[in-house]
Parts: structure tokens; C-alpha cells; sequence
């Protein structure tokens, strides 16, 4: 594991745990512990790729995926989430902004 995966797989951690402790307080809505139950499940997963070493390939391809988005959501699982992310934060050129 680099340095890297090791401060990611303690970041993960720490959220895992704190998820945990937010399921076990059952006062939320039946959506929103839906949501949490799937994030626990994608971090458990990447939890479990770091430790075996295959963490950061994609699960089609085996291909390495990109670390500066591993960085900002190290639960992604493919090639195709990457395309996904990366059209949703495309800004246009011509904006109405500037």
C-alpha cells in the first residue's frame, strides 16, 4: 500500500465507523438510511481492495484508474464511473458566469 492508499484506507475507516454509528441511531428516514447502507457497502468494498492490493483498477478492465479521483472518491469502481464524473463536472465554455 502507498502512502496514498494508506491515508485513504483510514479515511475510509473513519467514515465507515461513523456511518455505523448513524445506522445504529434509528431516527433517520427510510431513504436516507437506504442511501447510507449503500455507502457503507461501497466503502466496505474498497476497504476490502485495499487490503488484498487490487484497489485503483477498474472492474471491467483491470486498467489503473485515475489517482486525483481516487483521491476526491475512492468508492469508484470503473473506467464508465469515471466518464460519468467527468461529464457531470465538465463546465461549459460559454458560461452565463463570467
Amino acid at each position: 500500500m502507498n502512502a496514498m492508499q494508506e491515508q485513504l484506507f483510514w479515511e475510509l475507516r473513519k467514515t465507515q465507523l461513523e456511518i455505523l454509528r448513524s445506522l445504529k441511531n434509528k431516527q433517520k428516514n427510510d431513504w436516507i438510511i437506504t442511501i447510507l447502507e449503500d455507502e457503507l457497502a461501497d466503502i466496505s468494498t474498497a476497504i476490502q481492495k485495499l487490503e488484498e492490493g487490487n484497489f485503483g483498477q477498474c472492474e471491467t478492465s483491470g486498467e489503473p484508474l485515475p489517482d486525483n479521483l481516487l483521491k476526491i472518491m475512492p468508492t469508484i469502481k470503473s473506467s464508465r464511473d469515471t466518464e460519468i464524473l467527468e461529464h457531470f463536472y465538465r463546465k461549459p465554455i460559454n458560461s452565463t458566469f463570467f
